[in-house]
């Protein structure tokens, strides 16, 4: 049912040392860039202007990167201080907080334009302790129902995760349903041992359990996909310096769709465009 490499949850058992070479395998980078390609394909965002995307469960901003590379601003969340240094050593662009996702978020009513997580939220099902606020549950109710706060209407969230039986997959359905999410599970492959992915894709107003659930993909349309993402996984290594950090993106374009979110989102005091715009600084010796 799932990949054994991404099993392991980073963000409970690995070290820094650990995190790192996580992060580095060239394998575990790619499963994470396919996965992430297919929430955002599922997320349906419109094509002509960047969103402002909440990253559940980021780690060391893996997914992150292919969020920058589609244009979109993201702000990640992980309860992982390990991996959440070496993203801050990776110098991804997304703001990061230390977050137990099962607690809650605190974030403004609204604030996001949809939500992505890939590999997290059946860790959720784990009881921290025996008392009953720690239970499957109640975590899942309170990780359910500051999201669809968090997310403006009308939007959506697509979470990858790993169950382990029906069971659970039912458990996490409810407990978004009552939430008042929309929508439904998404199982990509589900013939295949090795390939099967499966998806929570859910909806915040719009129409909420009314919206077509998008269709899972089926053996034989990956192949095209599986090229165009192995390129683009050719062109992240090639973005990066000797010492594995990502070289700026920060192009004059780059720059002038994030100032328009920020005005589009009505943060203040942000600058005005101009012919200096993205020019770069003449080093001073």
């Amino acid at each position: 049912m799932s990949r054994p490499e991404l099993q392991a949850p980073p963000e409970i058992y690995y070290g820094d040392t650990e995190a790192k070479k996580y992060t580095n395998n060239s394998r575990i980078q790619q499963i994470q860039a396919d996965m992430t390609y297919r929430a955002l394909e599922l997320l349906n965002l419109p094509s002509d202007q960047p969103a402002f995307l909440l990253d559940i469960g980021c780690g060391s901003g893996l997914s992150g990167e292919i969020l920058d590379e589609q244009g979109h601003v993201w702000v990640g969340v992980d309860v992982a201080p390990s991996m959440l240094e070496v993203a801050l050593e990776r110098e991804v662009e997304g703001d990061l907080f230390l977050q137990d996702i099962g607690q809650g978020f605190g974030f403004r009513p609204g604030s996001f334009d949809g939500a992505i997580s890939i590999s997290v939220i059946q860790w959720l099902l784990n009881a921290e302790t025996s008392h009953p606020t720690s239970s499957p549950p109640h975590r899942l109710t309170r990780f359910f129902t500051t999201l669809h706060a968090a997310l403006r209407n009308p939007s959506r969230a697509v979470l990858q995760f790993y169950p382990t039986s029906d069971d659970q997959v039912q458990l996490i359905t409810s407990i978004a349903q009552k939430a008042g999410f929309g929508g439904g599970v998404v199982v990509d492959y589900p013939n295949s041992n090795k390939a099967r992915k499966v998806f929570l894709c859910l909806y915040v107003g719009g129409g909420g359990g009314a919206q077509q659930i998008p269709k899972g993909l089926e053996a034989g349309e990956e192949d095209g996909q599986a090229h165009a993402r192995f390129e683009a996984s050719r062109q992240r290594q090639r973005k990066r310096d000797k010492n594995g950090k990502r070289k700026s993106i920060k192009d004059k374009d780059w720059i002038i769709r994030k100032k328009e979110l920020y005005r589009r989102r009505g943060k203040e005091d942000v600058p005005r465009d101009s012919k200096y715009t993205g020019r770069k600084r003449k080093a001073v010796f």
